[in-house]
């Protein structure tokens, strides 16, 4: 669980980085930040689960990412959320729509996946932050 590292402090660099041309370089540091306190709302109904599989590729979730999920937050249409339909775990986009609940891919190589009505659906967390791997 997120939250249990004391002094998890990280230096800060006291410039941006420019994604143009580059700048000179700076050698000092302007304090630091807290990952924990700059992601993560509640550190108590925060995970961090890691993805397999290419389904969010459109969301910039890809596989072997990791995605801090809360689950005390409430999802809306439009979240992106780890859902257990009928036992089985998937990250995919809520959509909640007149004709019921999508949960949609972000890649058109896979299907989005209708709701029956009869399934077993429940939202396990919503996910707030993807921590992407270059």
């Amino acid at each position: 669980m997120l939250g249990s590292y004391p002094d998890a402090a990280i230096l800060v660099a006291p410039a941006t980085v420019p994604a143009g041309f580059p700048s000179p370089a700076q050698d000092y540091y302007d304090g630091s930040i807290d990952l924990n306190k700059h992601l993560i709302q509640d550190s108590t109904s925060t995970f961090i689960v890691r993805v397999s599989g290419e389904s969010m590729s459109g969301a910039g979730i890809s596989d072997g990412d990791e995605l801090i999920v809360d689950r005390s937050l409430t999802p809306v249409d439009g979240s992106v959320v780890v859902a257990i339909l009928d036992g089985e775990l998937t990250v995919k986009r809520l959509r909640i729509t007149a004709s019921g609940v999508v949960l949609q891919a972000e890649n058109h190589d896979y299907p989005d996946i209708t709701v029956p009505e009869m399934s077993d659906l429940s939202v396990w967390g919503t996910v707030t932050r993807c921590l992407h791997h270059v």
